[in-house]
C-alpha cells in the first residue's frame, strides 16, 4: 500500500473481470480451453475477481451464451482471449453485446515441438478481429504487443484492470458544480457537451444552493467526530483549531449532497467556485476539505473547473492514489537552480516548474514535517489586509513529496473537441521557499512542452497531478475514450508540429 493511496474507495468502481475464450471451428477447441485455464490459474494468485465463461465461443449463439454467463456473475469488464485463430465475427460481437470496456489478447505458440496439431495462429486471428472491430465501430483495449504465453497474458490483463476501472468510472460519473467560473479564470470554462460524449453528466448548481445547505448543517451532531478526525490528521500542523468546526460543517454538507444527488450515477466529483464571495459568506476557504475528499476518492476541483475534476477522477481510478489539481504556476529562479546543482542534474532550468495551489493537496501527498493548516495569503491581502486571518483560513500547505509524478488533463476545447496531455516527470527534493501546497517539478523538455502543447493548444493553468508514473495507463484510457489528440513532453529529437525547426 503506497503512502498516498486512497483511504476509502466507495466512489471508485471495482473491476469484476469476465474472461471469454474463443476458438475457430476448424481449430481444436482444446487449444483455447487449455491455454485459457493456464491464464486463469495465474490470475488466481492475484487479488482480482475473474469470472470465466464455460462456453468457448465458436459462433454467434455461443457469443450470446458466454455474455449471459459472465453478466450473470456480475462482470463489468471483459477480456476476449484468442486461444487460437478465433472466429472474427462472433468474437467481435462479444464487444457489441457487452456493456463495458473490452480487451482483446491472443495466445502465443508454446513449443517448436508442437507446431502442427498444436499451432493456434492467434497472431493471425487478432488481425482479423481488429478489422471486424473497426467494421462495427467498436473501441477495444489492445496491449502494445497483444500476443503472449500465459505469464505474459496474465500481465497484460493486470495492466488492463486500472484502464477498465477508469473507463467504468467515467461512464458512470456525475460532475456536480457550484457556481459559475470566476471571470478572471475563464480558461477553466469549457463546453459541457464533451462530458456527455464521454458518458459522464453534470449537475450545475448555484453557490446559494451550497450556502443554504451549509447553514442547514449548523449544529450537526456529526461535527465533533469530523473535527476529531481533522485534528488527528493535522497533528502538530493544526495552527488554527478554532476554524475546524466550520470546515467540518462544510465537509458534511458536501458529503450529504453527494449522497442525495448521486442519482443514477455510479460516482461523483465536485467542481466548486471557491472565491471571491466564498470567504465572506462561508467564513473560511474550502481547500483543506477539498484535500480530504480527494484522499477518499472524491476529487473537488477549484474555480469550478469541471474538466479538472474529471481529470483528477481519472487519475484516482488509474492509480488508486489521491490526486491533486495544481496550477502550472511559476518558473524556478536561476539562483535556486544553481544552489541545488546536485539535485537538478541532468535537467535544464527550463525543464523545471513550480506547481502550486492554495492548499487542496491531500496530507498524504505532502512532506509531513511541512504540512500545516494556514490561511490563503493572496486572499488575505484583499479581504483582511490589516487584521489577523479569519475568513481566509482553511488551506493545507506544505511541500509536495519528492518522487515520480505525472501531469494529466482531459479538456474540451472552445469548439467542443476533446484533447488531452500526459507528461511524466518527478518532484525534486528542493524546498520551494514559498507558500501554498507547492513543489519543484522536473519534466523533461518542459519548456518546449509548455510552448507547443499548453500554450499552442490553449490549455488552462490547472493540471491534474498524481505522484506516480502513470503515463502508460493514462494513454490507454484516453485513447479508449475516443480522444485522438493526445500530447506528451516530446524528446528534443522529435519536433512538435508548431515548433520552429531553426530554433
Amino acid at each position: 500500500m503506497s503512502a498516498n493511496e486512497i483511504r476509502l474507495i466507495e466512489n471508485i468502481p471495482q473491476v469484476s473481470l469476465g474472461l471469454i475464450a474463443v476458438s475457430r471451428d476448424c481449430f481444436p477447441m482444446r487449444l483455447s480451453q487449455t491455454r485459457r485455464d493456464r491464464v486463469l490459474s495465474l490470475l488466481d494468485k492475484h487479488d482480482l475477481t475473474v469470472h470465466s465463461a464455460e462456453t468457448i465461443v465458436e459462433n454467434e449463439v455461443d457469443a450470446k451464451m458466454a455474455i449471459a454467463e459472465i453478466k450473470a456473475q456480475g462482470a463489468n469488464a471483459l477480456v476476449v482471449y484468442l486461444g487460437n485463430f478465433g472466429p472474427e465475427g462472433p468474437e467481435t460481437l462479444l464487444a457489441q453485446l457487452f456493456d463495458g470496456p473490452v480487451m482483446y489478447v491472443a495466445a502465443a505458440e508454446e513449443s517448436q515441438e508442437n507446431l502442427i496439431s498444436g499451432r493456434g495462429d492467434a497472431l493471425c486471428g487478432l488481425l482479423n478481429a481488429s478489422y471486424n472491430l473497426a467494421l462495427r465501430n467498436l473501441p477495444a483495449y489492445i496491449p502494445e504487443y497483444p500476443v503472449g504465453d500465459a505469464d505474459a497474458v496474465c500481465s497484460m490483463i493486470l495492466e488492463f484492470v486500472p484502464v477498465a476501472r477508469a473507463l467504468i468510472g467515467v461512464r458512470g460519473l456525475k460532475v456536480i458544480s457550484f457556481g459559475p467560473r470566476p471571470y478572471d479564470f475563464l480558461a477553466c470554462n469549457a463546453p459541457i457537451k464533451g462530458l456527455y460524449d464521454l458518458g459522464a453528466s453534470i449537475q450545475e448548481n448555484s453557490e446559494l444552493d451550497l450556502l443554504v445547505a451549509y447553514r442547514k448543517h449548523e449544529g450537526d451532531k456529526r461535527i465533533p467526530d469530523v473535527v476529531a478526525d481533522m485534528t488527528a490528521e493535522l497533528g502538530t500542523g493544526n495552527d488554527y483549531p478554532d476554524v475546524l468546526e466550520r470546515l467540518a460543517q462544510y465537509e458534511l454538507t458536501l458529503l450529504d449532497w453527494y449522497e442525495a444527488n448521486k442519482g443514477a450515477s455510479r460516482s461523483v466529483v465536485f467542481a466548486n467556485k471557491c472565491w471571491p464571495a466564498f470567504q465572506t459568506e462561508f467564513k473560511f476557504v474550502p481547500c483543506y476539505v477539498n484535500s480530504r475528499l480527494a484522499a477518499r476518492g472524491i476529487p473537488v476541483s477549484c474555480e469550478t473547473d469541471i474538466y479538472g475534476a474529471l481529470s483528477e477522477f481519472i487519475l484516482a481510478c488509474a492509480t488508486l492514489q489521491a490526486p491533486t489539481l495544481l496550477d502550472i504556476n511559476n518558473s524556478v529562479p536561476q539562483d535556486m537552480y544553481d544552489q541545488h546543482a546536485s539535485v537538478v542534474k541532468p535537467y535544464q532550468l527550463t525543464d523545471l516548474v513550480m506547481n502550486f495551489h492554495c492548499g487542496n493537496t491531500s496530507m498524504c501527498s505532502l512532506k509531513q514535517d511541512t504540512a500545516a493548516m494556514k490561511y490563503q495569503l493572496i486572499m488575505k491581502r484583499s479581504l483582511e489586509p490589516d487584521t489577523k486571518p479569519d475568513i481566509t483560513r482553511g488551506t493545507l500547505e506544505g511541500t509536495i513529496k519528492s518522487g515520480a509524478a505525472t501531469l494529466y488533463r482531459l479538456q474540451s476545447s472552445a469548439d467542443g473537441k476533446l484533447r488531452s496531455y500526459i507528461a511524466e516527470g518527478e518532484v525534486l527534493d528542493i524546498d520551494p521557499r514559498s507558500f501554498g501546497a507547492i513543489g519543484v517539478f522536473a519534466v523533461p523538455e518542459f519548456g518546449r512542452f509548455y510552448r507547443h502543447v499548453l500554450i499552442e493548444k490553449n490549455y488552462p493553468h490547472h493540471a491534474g497531478v498524481t505522484l506516480s508514473k502513470a503515463g502508460r495507463t493514462l494513454f490507454s484510457i484516453t485513447r479508449y475514450l475516443g480522444v485522438r489528440d493526445i500530447d506528451y513532453n516530446q524528446p528534443r529529437s522529435v519536433l512538435y508540429p508548431s515548433e520552429n525547426p531553426f530554433s
